[in-house]
């Protein structure tokens, strides 16, 4: 009697979608964590200045109207 068998050859690549899966996630997070640490030294302007000017006092209080 023969015996014949047939491999898969998705089973073969395993190691290999492992080891991308593994890039894939290191990646995404040395991605985020490095940009957290960069506007963490370095904040942007537009939230440094907003931060100033909401604890400053509003001179005068403006309201939009719409009539004549």
């Amino acid at each position: 009697m023969k015996r014949t068998t047939t491999f898969n050859n998705l089973g073969g690549l395993q190691s290999l979608f492992f080891c991308a899966g593994v890039y894939a996630v290191s990646l995404f997070f040395s991605i985020f964590i490095c940009s957290a640490v960069f506007y963490a030294f370095n904040p942007k302007k537009a939230s440094t200045q907003g931060i100033t000017q909401t604890s400053a006092a509003p001179e005068k209080a403006m309201f939009a109207s719409v009539g004549k």
